[in-house]
């Protein structure tokens, strides 16, 4: 390799900071985004393997793709729907083909990694805002030239807490911007069956698009863009993660139908949120600075080997938690990232507060 690659990869190293794959196989989790446990749960689709031969603009579509996209726009209460492979891919193809050259995006600094790429990608001029800061954002949107769009999360991934969803779509109509909002981490655990924080508020008419993926709440896969026809019409001729790759295959569509629409969603939404006031109520070495609705919880060290030390020896005690560095984080703020289950045990949250509470 080049030596300037393996400088990057030894600095990693030398920091504490390397990333590897790791493997929990019967630890208590504490660290995925299945956060209802559906990703566990069979459907009918589960038996039928067909692949699905291509792209969904030359073999790959199917009835099955169709249905399931029709019913997720109407279920999210949006005029059309499209779905991606992930929401990696349904973000870089959002951003990397809807703001064009002479526009603007304003993004919050705690923006997914995706959203970044997809704006790496575009022609737009692109800044970012101090994460959930309205005022810093008006001042932005005040000084941006050509077609505005804002970009922001629902839940924020590694920061625990949530948008002000209701102000930013109030400077986004005042500025006539337009407002992306990914929904990655709160649809299924917020609104009405699921149905995220736009539903929640009422924010649907002041939104331009959505992101909602399946591969956390629902314990699938796959992620779909929700907004008016025309928008969905220009993905499917202009985004290239979309166009250039094989679809799901059709067993996945009907999947994410059975779990997005599933009658557990409002027992599992209540058994979530006892877990995370549980497990809020008994912290006493830290407080989180996350919302204390989400189920995500980050306990702050702001020190490397300390966050790791903190983490080793939470897993040391087959509990699965993850340690979050830069540049998942600001440097200063790393952390280890807790996440909330329904299926949590009562059993599972002591044992885990006793060995965090001891630091």
């Amino acid at each position: 390799m080049d030596q300037k690659l393996l400088n990057k990869l030894n600095k990693r190293f030398e920091e504490g900071t390397l990333r590897s794959l790791s493997h929990f196989e019967g630890f208590s989790d504490f660290y995925s985004n299945d956060y209802f446990g559906f990703s566990k749960l069979k459907t009918e689709s589960d038996v039928h393997t067909f692949g699905s031969t291509g792209s969904r603009l030359i073999s790959g579509n199917s009835s099955e793709a169709l249905t399931c996209e029709k019913f997720l726009a109407d279920f999210f209460t949006a005029e059309a729907a499209i779905v991606f492979n992930s929401g990696y891919d349904a973000n870089l193809g959002l951003f990397s083909s809807i703001p064009q050259r002479g526009d603007t995006i304003l993004y919050d600094e705690s923006i997914h990694a995706s959203i970044r790429d997809g704006i790496r990608l575009s022609n737009a001029h692109s800044y970012s805002f101090r994460h959930n800061d309205t005022e810093d954002l008006s001042l932005k949107l005040s000084r941006s030239k050509g077609t505005v769009y804002v970009a922001v999360e629902g839940l924020y991934s590694m920061e625990g807490d949530i948008a002000p969803l209701e102000l930013i779509a109030e400077l986004a109509q005042e500025f006539h911007a337009y407002l992306i909002v990914d929904e990655a981490h709160s649809a299924g655990v917020f609104g009405r069956k699921g149905k995220g924080l736009v539903e929640e508020l009422g924010l649907g008419s002041k939104v331009f698009a959505r992101l909602v993926t399946f591969g956390k709440s629902y314990g699938s896969h796959g992620a779909a863009i929700f907004g008016e026809k025309a928008l969905i019409d220009y993905l499917v001729n202009f985004s290239r993660s979309f166009i250039y790759t094989t679809a799901l295959p059709p067993y996945e569509y009907n999947r994410i139908k059975c779990v997005v629409d599933s009658e557990n969603i409002d027992r599992c939404q209540l058994e979530l949120q006892q877990k995370i006031k549980y497990f809020r109520g008994g912290l006493c070495s830290f407080s989180p600075l996350s919302n204390e609705s989400s189920p995500i919880q980050m306990l702050r060290v702001g020190d490397i080997d300390r966050t790791r030390l903190i983490s080793q020896v939470i897993n040391d005690n087959k509990i699965a938690v993850k340690p979050i560095y830069s540049p998942s984080v600001k440097t200063g703020s790393e952390g280890v990232r807790i996440c909330l289950h329904a299926f949590n045990s009562v059993e599972e949250i002591d044992k885990l507060l006793k060995v965090v509470n001891d630091f």
